[in-house]
């Protein structure tokens, strides 16, 4: 009975081989970081490879260049609504944070809570609000209330 040979590493082996593979693809990928999905500038690039490389005896057809055109349409349409959804919600968030202005706070700092009116309020991304001398993120907010 022939018994196939399996070479075995030693674990510091399989760690120095480890290491080699993952040093060789930091170094081949230049740090990049895979990307995972594909957007509209590559779904252009498919595109028109395809058309460059089709068989001039057999053309795409009608039918399914408009299919991909809509495909298309509607990749950017998405694209443009999921911007537009997060600057929506950076509105509402800096509306939500302004509208604290002057009253009392309840917000989480670590393990500590803090308590107290909210003097002052930043723009931007992720609002601030300036409570007993300290800047907050809005998101640690947890209660408004009046007192």
């Amino acid at each position: 009975m022939d018994q196939l040979m399996r070479p075995t590493l030693s674990a510091e082996e399989q760690t120095r081989l480890n290491q080699f593979v993952h040093d060789f693809n930091t170094k081949l990928n230049n740090g990049r970081k895979p990307q995972q999905s594909l957007g509209k500038d590559d779904f252009l690039k498919i595109l028109i490879t395809q058309l460059s490389h089709q068989d001039p005896t057999a053309p795409m057809q009608d039918k399914e260049f408009i299919a991909q055109m809509a495909q298309f349409s509607t990749l950017e349409q998405m694209t443009s609504m999921a911007s537009d959804f997060a600057r929506l919600t950076a509105m509402i968030t800096g509306t939500d944070a302004s509208s604290a202005l002057g009253r009392n706070v309840e917000l989480l700092d670590g393990d500590r809570v803090v308590q107290g009116a909210v003097k002052a309020v930043t723009k931007g991304e992720i609002p601030q609000v300036l409570v007993n001398g300290a800047y907050y993120n809005w998101n640690q907010v947890n209660k408004v209330f009046e007192e």
